[in-house]
């Protein structure tokens, strides 16, 4: 299954719904470039080195349910539960390191997505991008794509009172471009960042870059991409341009 049916009864909206489109919100992580496979090998290689899992390497499945798309505040607690603030704050701030070594060699684009940018740009939409991720990371990757200029804000979950899956950071970049909710889109890879846009009254297509397309449709996604050259999607963007 490719794409989830549009569910009114569930607050499910489609792309045309939103004519005139006036903003688009992504994700970073997953959406804009395939990450993971970068932060699953740093975690991976980290868990060896301390013992976790009794040194049993973790496995891409494991990556995907436990740590993929959630913020750091949340991970430290939930894979050591036993550790102090401190500890988890050190080993993660490592493993962002060791993240931000990798990136520049191996980071790529999801295919389309300078396509996608271009026709972004010459409607002249707002744009913003919205993540979980540290804001050293989050610049690094948006400087390795080329894109530090694209958009005109970015916000991050530390910054908010609450991360994804909370609504605040949809909620504030919506604030900050002063764009509406009903002519607004969100482009994401995550449950916990479908999650998010959805309880932000957003409509999100979920980019299924990594993540089981099933649990992407159960979070909420309107419609599922496989990336931004997906002919669903130029569909329905083409059509959310038109007034009703």
């Amino acid at each position: 299954m490719s794409v989830s049916s549009n569910d009114h009864s569930s607050g499910r909206k489609s792309l045309p719904e939103l004519a005139p489109l006036e903003a688009v919100l992504f994700d970073i992580d997953g959406t804009l470039c395939d990450s993971d496979p970068i932060h699953y090998h740093a975690f991976r290689e980290m868990f060896i080195e301390i013992g976790y899992n009794n040194g049993i390497p973790i496995t891409e499945d494991f990556y995907v349910e436990n740590i993929s798309g959630k913020h750091n505040d949340y991970l430290g607690k939930a894979l050591f539960p036993d550790w102090s603030f401190e500890k988890c704050a050190k080993f993660l701030d490592d493993k962002e390191a060791s993240f931000r070594r990798l990136a520049p060699q191996q980071l790529k684009a999801v295919n389309g997505l300078y396509k996608l940018c271009k026709w972004i740009e010459d409607h002249g939409l707002k744009c913003a991008a919205v993540t979980n991720a540290p804001r050293l990371n989050a610049e690094l990757m948006i400087s390795i794509l080329g894109l530090s200029d694209f958009f005109q804000v970015i916000v991050l979950g530390c910054e908010c009172e609450r991360a994804k899956p909370f609504p605040d950071p949809y909620l504030r970049a919506l604030t900050e471009l002063n764009a509406s909710p009903k002519h607004t889109v969100v482009f994401e890879d995550s449950v916990s960042g479908i999650e998010s846009g959805v309880a932000a009254g957003l409509p999100v297509v979920g980019v299924t870059t990594r993540n089981p397309e099933q649990s992407l449709i159960d979070a909420g996604a309107s419609l599922l991409i496989k990336d931004f050259e997906d002919p669903k999607l130029w569909t329905a963007i083409e059509a959310s341009l038109k007034q009703e």
